[in-house]
């Protein structure tokens, strides 16, 4: 039997400020309750506080380092992964989520969305902190692909559509 876990790539800014903080806390725990692997860059910000929210949560989370030091991880990353790639490693980032979730975001996160977009990986963009997330919900990068970045106003909402898709997921599998 395959069973595979489906892993989730949070993104967004690495000084978020703290309602943006709370709410990836939020959404880290919501992916750990629905059986989601989180990913993020391991390091601050949004990629730190939604590894504490999974963590917390019980679930499991990966941190993807720019460095080659497994030390530089925020402490709630229970598998790092150090690549000593720099910026680069953002590719590995999003290759490693089956879906993406932003929150916010600077040039860095517009890159990852970039290349999720260019992956066909479906984008979840939580609008209510601004950044890119807010720039690009519901809208395409380029005709590239026919979908859009899916908006979710809320984290109520992002619970849902994350849920939604994952139960397609199941389907389809």
């Amino acid at each position: 039997m395959n069973v595979t876990r489906i892993q989730a790539t949070v993104i967004g800014d690495s000084d978020a400020e703290p309602e943006a903080l709370t709410a990836a806390e939020a959404v880290g725990a919501i992916l750990a309750k629905l059986g989601v692997t989180v990913v993020t860059g391991g390091r601050g910000g949004i990629m730190e506080a939604a590894s504490k929210g999974a963590a917390e949560a019980g679930g499991l989370t990966v941190g993807i380092l720019p460095f080659e030091e497994s030390i530089k991880a925020n402490s709630y990353c229970r598998v790092v992964i150090p690549t000593g790639i720099g910026h680069a490693r953002s590719y590995v980032n999003i290759l490693c989520g089956d879906l993406i979730i932003v929150i916010g975001g600077g040039a860095a996160t517009l890159s990852e969305m970039c290349f999720a977009w260019m992956q066909n990986k479906p984008i979840f963009a939580l609008k209510a902190y601004g950044g890119y997330a807010q720039e690009f919900a519901g809208k395409q990068l380029d005709s590239l692909r026919h979908d859009v970045v899916i908006s979710c106003e809320n984290i109520r909402e992002l619970e849902k559509k994350v849920s939604d898709w994952l139960h397609l997921e199941d389907i389809l599998n």
